[in-house]
């Protein structure tokens, strides 16, 4: 751990907060000499601490110990950079346009790379009546179901949560089969519970 760079990281992120290094030291029951002495370099903070240094900067501990914050590029916010994380702990399901840590139930969780369909998850796209309708030829026990649809288009993105024991189809804007067909701007992703993310 280099103390110098922790200690200009802790500054930043007290300066940042508009605390005053009083604060922080009352906030940790220690004394303002301990907070002005790391952030000078000339010590690290305890391992005790870092889980309370952490909380109070929302910080994760690892980026406290390496000393540096990465920020994303400003093309992180397009959607054509989105990524989809599943927990398998609890099934909770998260997104991101950027390069974002993100962590559920204690554990790191790594973006899904989405296949293409092969036979078993085979998305079947019908426009009828000015909307979209997709269906899958799959499975909806508790065990093994499409958990959930996403629409990309453009700017915007459209989620559709689906739950065992329901059909597996959902109904899309009217735009989506033309969108589809030309393979620009977009695109209609799919998550099976068992194997995987898979992208139309």
């Amino acid at each position: 751990m280099d103390c110098g760079k922790v200690g200009a990281l802790l500054y930043s992120l007290r300066t940042e907060m508009g605390m005053t290094q009083q604060q922080v030291a009352d906030r940790l029951n220690i004394s303002n000499k301990t907070i002005s002495k790391w952030e000078r370099g000339l010590g690290c903070p305890d391992v005790s601490l870092l889980g309370e240094l952490s909380g109070l900067f929302q910080v994760n501990i690892e980026k406290i110990l390496n000393g540096s914050m990465e920020t994303n590029g400003l093309e992180a916010g397009n959607l054509r950079h989105i990524k989809f994380y599943v927990c398998s702990v609890c099934g909770n399901i998260v997104n991101n346009t950027g390069n974002a840590e993100i962590s559920c139930c204690g554990r790191r969780l790594t973006a899904l790379t989405a296949k293409p369909a092969d036979d078993a998850h085979a998305a079947s796209v019908e426009e009828t009546d000015g909307a979209t309708y997709v269906t899958f030829q799959h499975e909806m026990s508790k065990e093994h179901f499409i958990s959930f649809v996403a629409l990309i288009r453009n700017d915007r993105l459209l989620f559709i949560k689906l739950y065992p024991e329901q059909e597996a189809s959902v109904i899309l804007p009217d735009t989506t089969t033309a969108m589809l067909r030309r393979k620009r701007g977009g695109g209609l992703y799919y998550y099976c519970t068992r194997h995987g993310l898979y992208q139309l």
